[in-house]
């Protein structure tokens, strides 16, 4: 064999191993720190006691029911993030994993506000003729 052929044939046996040393990575999965987790399950704590504080302080109405939603809203999002690993996975994935929800809870809202309308003219209508 020629001296070009010897370096392209040890070139590809070199891009061969490494192919197979990153594939054997790739295998044994993605390694995060476990401050990360750490830092994580504190936030948790500390979203979970200000849900609590909001009971414990005798909040009502609608702000009370702002504040524990936007806590759970939060703690999902840390969950879904960090320990379902979506932080780390394809655009698409991620979209295709959150937008359902959204687009349900925008439906939800739409017909949140349609049922004020129709209970409005409902009590409006019946007054009228009662």
């Amino acid at each position: 064999m020629t001296n070009a052929a010897v370096h392209m044939e040890g070139q590809l046996h070199g891009s061969a191993h490494d192919a197979v040393a990153t594939g054997a990575l790739d295998a044994k999965g993605q390694q995060h720190p476990i401050k990360l987790y750490l830092v994580v399950w504190g936030w948790l704590f500390v979203l979970s006691t200000f849900s609590y504080l909001v009971d414990y302080f005798g909040l009502h109405g609608y702000l009370r029911w702002s504040l524990i939603l936007l806590f759970m809203m939060l703690k999902a999002g840390l969950i879904v993030a960090v320990f379902m690993h979506m932080a780390w996975e394809r655009l698409a994935l991620t979209y295709a994993i959150l937008l359902p929800p959204i687009a349900v809870l925008v439906f939800v809202a739409i017909m949140a506000l349609e049922s004020e309308y129709t209970h409005f003219l409902r009590v409006l209508f019946f007054a009228a003729h009662s």
